[in-house]
């Protein structure tokens, strides 16, 4: 199995030696010029976990591991790194933040391990907990890392029913800001507020925010196109009906 691995990987290799010395478009591309691509591939890999399809996930690896391949052959045309570079690089990762596997720590659960590893990381140069979260995350995302690795130092709430309480407590303050016509920045805070701790709240019973907003997009998406398509076989337009109209057919997508 890896020696087949090897062999495929090996190809890959040849394939983009190949085009970037023949392919017009290849020969064109810098790590820049391919970076929104390589964006829009995790978005296409991450639709297709969404979807539970695994051969479209084979797919999307693929194109994500061409990128990788790809960035590392222009980095090492001008002598930057190689792809070999990249693999020791995580290699190396990967043994020094695993010392339970290649060392002799003990730990007793993956919260363990998510502590050593965050705790490894200051030892080694990191100025903040918080630095390798990615400024360009999407918000919802980077505060789920944020509190994450906020947990993994121990500062952190102790049980669920804590953070729900948090969570009471910003609608009360959302609401106050409402009904008092309070300005838009300060009702923009707390409305900030609410979402943080109802992302605080979903990491503590085990729950992806991200993942459980997009699957209520997706059912949404849903019943709304069969609303759609239930309106166009009366003959009728979404504009010329009733909100009473409408939600008959809304209550039939959601038994179906």
């Amino acid at each position: 199995m890896k020696e087949k691995a090897l062999q495929s990987f090996g190809k890959l290799l040849d394939i983009m030696d190949e085009l970037r010395e023949k392919c017009p478009w290849d020969q064109e591309q810098t790590i820049e010029s391919i970076r929104h691509l390589t964006i829009e591939e995790t978005y296409e890999l991450s639709d297709a976990i969404m979807e539970n399809n695994y051969d479209d996930i084979k797919k999307e690896l693929g194109d994500l591991m061409l990128h990788l391949v790809f960035y590392s052959k222009i980095a090492s045309e001008t002598d930057v790194f190689d792809i070999a570079d990249v693999i020791d690089s995580i290699n190396h990762k990967l043994i020094q933040r695993h010392p339970h596997v290649f060392g002799d720590v003990k730990v007793n659960d993956a919260e363990d391990v998510k502590s050593n590893w965050e705790h490894i990381k200051l030892k080694n140069g990191s100025s903040s907990v918080l630095s390798g979260v990615p400024k360009s995350l999407p918000a919802m995302v980077k505060a789920y890392r944020i509190q994450e690795k906020a947990r993994g130092v121990g500062f952190d709430w102790e049980d669920p029913s804590q953070v729900f309480d948090k969570v009471v407590e910003e609608v009360g303050e959302l609401k106050a800001e409402f009904d008092n016509h309070s300005p838009k920045e300060k009702i923009e805070d707390e409305f900030g507020d609410l979402i943080f701790s109802l992302i605080n709240f979903a990491r503590f019973i085990n729950v992806n925010a991200d993942d459980a907003l997009e699957k209520t997009n997706r059912k949404f998406i849903k019943r709304f196109q069969y609303l759609e398509d239930q309106t166009r076989k009366q003959g009728k337009s979404l504009k010329d009906m009733s909100l009473e109209e409408m939600d008959i057919y809304w209550e039939e997508a959601k038994k179906k």
